[in-house]
């Protein structure tokens, strides 16, 4: 048996007006930040904007209803989007959602077998090392919308995608370009002026109006996408059979790997910041059963997210009700107002995944093992180079064998 959700454990404490008042501040504010995120994330990963906002909505409810952490916040991640594309462009949408359904189905048995502990032995270099490669593989990607690119199919694979882009400069818009680099000059300045205010919101909005009001020529999410459904659709399973099931193992097995860890370093951060206990099984358990709603909505892969949960603490969540309520705000944002979304720019959001993707390469941590620890170093850069050449499941499992092989030889040496 896995431990009482956290959601539980609140209630059961006492929960009055004054708690509810602070969960309601506390999920606005994760919405106005979860909100141009969601749709970036889903774009970047080939997918639409209204499955971005469907993940967040339904696996960011799932997991705070039922999770083991007490503040985290659930939704999609800029850490999958290397593996969700490359499952649309294999396997396309169907695949993607078939594997995101399997992957909740593995992540439930984690929790259920209680195996959550195991994930907290994979090396802190091997984090850092793949964090980092997924950080500079999302840079990569969001190149093409950030300079207004014209490239008929840009491969994914990045020895294949630097040359591609680097051919298909010659097309790039002045207008977006300006866009887009006025949106990252936004964001840092705003962060620096105005660190807790809602900067990326503050960011998309402004860009979108200028962009509007003047007539920039750019591509936006109306043009691309058409416009954002004002309802959440029937749940449906995936179209599926075992010779499909096969086909998305592998992918199923990789979101279900990047989860375990994604979700519980996430809910680690949270207890260091608000000094509470995560009981990893229960998450896990949530996680999974996250991802099977998500599937079942037309959604993708939803973890705990770092960031987002971070500002959850921030903002004086009480308890789970703070993510719920994040995910009711998301809802009605996409029952009254995702016309609104058709404006956006989609330099504009590749800007807001530039900085977040910035933000995940490791810089102080890989300095720091350059000066006190070169044996973590090489890990480092194994975990780095698979992720960049070949995936994220093989730069896993090899950081974690090196570190091992490391460990051992040092303490054969002493």
């Amino acid at each position: 048996m896995t431990a009482a959700p956290q959601l539980l454990t609140t209630l059961r404490a006492g929960y009055g007006p004054a708690a509810f008042r602070a969960d309601a501040v506390a999920g606005l504010t994760v919405a106005i930040v979860a909100l141009p995120l969601s749709m970036a994330i889903a774009i970047a990963s080939g997918a639409t904007p209204a499955q971005g906002l469907i993940t967040a909505i339904i696996g960011g409810f799932v997991i705070s209803a039922l999770g083991g952490s007490r503040y985290q916040i659930g939704g999609p991640a800029g850490a999958f989007i290397v593996l969700v594309s490359a499952t649309v462009a294999a396997h396309g949408m169907d695949g993607l959602i078939l594997a995101t359904l399997l992957s909740g189905v593995m992540l439930a048995a984690l929790g259920a077998l209680r195996l959550g502990g195991l994930i907290r032995h994979i090396p802190h270099a091997v984090t850092v090392g793949f964090t980092t490669g997924i950080g500079l593989i999302i840079l990569a990607s969001e190149i093409s919308p950030l300079l207004g690119l014209t490239i008929a199919h840009e491969p994914g694979p990045l020895p294949e995608k630097i040359p591609a882009l680097w051919a298909a400069l010659g097309t790039a818009s002045w207008p977006t370009i300006a866009l887009s680099a006025a949106t990252v000059a936004t964001i840092l300045i705003l962060r620096r002026l105005v660190p807790r205010w809602p900067v990326l919101l503050m960011a998309v909005v402004g860009a979108t109006l200028i962009a509007t009001l003047m007539g920039i020529d750019t591509e936006t999410i109306g043009s691309r996408f058409g416009a954002i459904p004002d309802s959440l659709p029937w749940p449906a399973l995936p179209a599926f059979s075992m010779d499909k099931v096969m086909q998305v193992l592998p992918a199923a097995i990789s979101f279900t790997l990047l989860g375990a860890i994604e979700s519980l370093l996430s809910a680690v951060v949270a207890d260091r910041m608000a000094g509470t206990q995560h009981q990893p099984n229960t998450e896990l358990l949530a996680q999974g059963l996250a991802n099977i709603a998500s599937a079942l909505f037309g959604g993708f892969c939803v973890t705990g997210t770092i960031a987002r949960t971070a500002t959850n603490v921030r903002a004086g969540a009480h308890g789970p009700v703070a993510g719920m309520l994040h995910a009711a705000f998301l809802l009605g944002f996409m029952l009254l107002a995702a016309p609104l979304a058709a404006f956006i720019p989609l330099g504009v959001l590749a800007a807001v995944l530039v900085v977040v993707a910035w933000n995940m390469i490791e810089r102080v941590e890989i300095m720091h093992f350059l000066r006190t620890d070169r044996a973590a170093l090489a890990v480092v850069a194994v975990t780095l180079a698979l992720t960049l050449l070949r995936d994220l499941t093989e730069a896993i499992a090899a950081g974690v064998a090196l570190s091992f092989i490391l460990a051992a030889i040092r303490r054969r040496g002493s």
